[in-house]
């Protein structure tokens, strides 16, 4: 039986980043689950899961390469391999992954190499021309695509029928018709963890939220209704919302908890709450269920349907960390990129699940194009105000123009971004590094980008703290312990080990 073998590359983290996903990949084990669900073999590699501690330096000195190095990768890699997969998540990793897809194609020429995400999917020609060793990239969602791939390729036919995929032909790049979303979510294999490292997360208190214990990741949902300018949903899931029944859903959680003894559920929806009867419907049933464990959103939501009834549910039912996502606190900067939300409204929201005792989160984005100073400063308000409510946490980020947006579109059309150069893409990391800050308004310089940001984060938490002084003894508290309570708790603390970690490498 031929053997598939699917990669996740090492994690591309900014020296200075406050942040660092150190998390199970959930996209990967679905498609080796749905490659085992037609019958093949599958082995998986994920480099930051065989070593969560291994931080190396990138050939670009700014930032670390978290995870195995190449050779590791490499000799990871069975002989036997027939067909390669490797994921692209992100645009900003795009140079060490090339760097990499060329490193295997050396060591396996004869093995088809097949890419995947959303970076693949925002940009398929490109990187069929970028990197001449990548054989076929999957565009959008990839369960039925890779599956009917790699039937293709190892029965040697054409892949002229294979739907949302990108290939040459005699030296041209060719797109196939566009595959339908998938629709029946339930009918879905569930991932194959068995296939992957668990251990090295659940052990070490790893996952995409903040660290409760021993954490898995969830999907209910996929896709979003919004077309929010500044993200690439709408190319790579589509702008349908499509949820899972919340009855699978428990099931799958209480599958986990009972196998993998786990305290705390990660979802990973880009939307999980949309529907209020569906979220009624789950968090009634986590509750009657008995079972006693942690979930949380950290991805960002909308607040619709989070009323105060909605946010008690979450709470009696194990939520304890929900990030919402306002982005501006502009009417004028939210109106340009379609942000459909009513700050008001999502104040009253957030005030809710604070009184409700959840741990909240507001992200918040600059420097989008055309933005003013004047703008800047009403979101500057807009976060004094999110403080005097009492959320936890916020995020100043600088807007980076991703690949797959609807933004990076209209920058290119407008001559703004007019190559595909690794400083381009190593660019895109200064949404998480704290040193660095790229302005994308003709108003306002980097320099003045990067003072609002530091700004913005020390009024907001010195307003926060100055108000409510016990939560920060609190911080300073979780930050050395074994668990943390907020995203910035966990921020600091990956901050910490990273540091020391790099320095560790460096000595040695």
């Amino acid at each position: 039986m031929s053997l598939i073998t699917l990669i996740r590359p090492p994690v591309l983290v900014a020296k200075w980043a406050h942040t660092t996903p150190t998390c199970p990949p959930i996209g990967l084990a679905y498609l080796a689950a749905a490659l085992e669900g037609v019958g093949m073999t599958v082995k998986a590699v994920y480099a930051v899961g065989n070593a969560p501690e291994q931080m190396l330096p990138a050939d670009d000195q700014r930032f670390l390469t978290h995870g195995q190095s190449t050779d590791e990768i490499i000799r990871a890699i069975d002989p036997a391999t027939k067909v390669i997969g490797i994921s692209c998540m992100f645009s900003h990793e795009w140079p060490i992954t090339r760097a990499l897809i060329a490193s295997i194609r050396q060591a396996f020429p004869d093995a088809p190499i097949i890419g995947g995400g959303e970076h693949i999917t925002a940009l398929p020609e490109f990187s069929l021309t970028d990197c001449s060793a990548l054989d076929v990239g999957v565009i959008g969602e990839g369960e039925e695509t890779l599956a009917e791939l790699v039937a293709a390729l190892l029965d040697g036919r054409s892949l002229d029928a294979v739907n949302g995929i990108a290939f040459r032909r005699d030296g041209e790049v060719v797109l196939t018709e566009a595959r339908p979303r998938l629709r029946a979510l339930d009918d879905i294999q569930l991932p194959s963890w068995n296939l992957f490292p668990l251990a090295s997360y659940l052990d070490n208190g790893y996952g995409f939220g903040v660290n409760r214990g021993r954490s898995m990741p969830v999907l209910a949902t996929r896709g979003c209704p919004y077309q929010c300018t500044f993200c690439s949903n709408p190319t790579m899931w589509g702008t349908r919302w499509v949820s899972r029944a919340p009855e699978r859903v428990l099931a799958e959680m209480l599958g986990y908890h009972q196998q993998y003894k786990i305290d705390n559920f990660d979802f990973y929806d880009l939307t999980a709450i949309v529907k209020k009867d569906w979220i009624v419907r789950f968090c009634n049933m986590v509750i009657n269920s008995g079972v006693d464990f942690t979930w949380q959103l950290p991805s960002g939501t909308r607040s619709e349907a989070i009323d105060s009834e909605v946010s008690e549910l979450l709470y009696k039912s194990g939520c304890r960390n929900m990030s919402y996502a306002p982005e501006s606190g502009s009417p004028a900067v939210l109106e340009r990129i379609k942000k459909k939300i009513d700050l008001r409204a999502m104040e009253v929201s957030i005030s809710a699940s604070v009184r409700n005792n959840i741990n909240c989160k507001a992200n918040i984005l600059i420097g989008f194009p055309h933005e003013t100073h004047a703008e800047i400063f009403q979101t500057l308000w807009f976060t004094v105000r999110l403080a005097a409510i009492g959320i936890h946490d916020i995020s100043f980020s600088p807007f980076s123009p991703y690949p797959g947006s609807e933004l990076f579109s209209d920058m290119q059309k407008s001559n703004l971004i007019t190559d595909y150069s690794d400083e381009f893409f190593y660019g895109l990391a200064a949404y998480t590094d704290i040193t660095k800050t790229t302005s994308c308004s003709e108003y306002i310089s980097n320099r003045a980008l990067g003072f609002y940001r530091i700004f913005g984060m020390l009024m907001f938490y010195g307003m926060l703290y100055m108000i409510r002084p016990w939560r920060l003894i609190r911080t300073i508290r979780n930050v050395f312990g074994e668990q943390q309570e907020s995203r910035l708790e966990m921020s600091l603390r990956d901050l910490y080990i990273r540091l020391t970690k790099s320095k560790e490498a460096a000595a040695r």
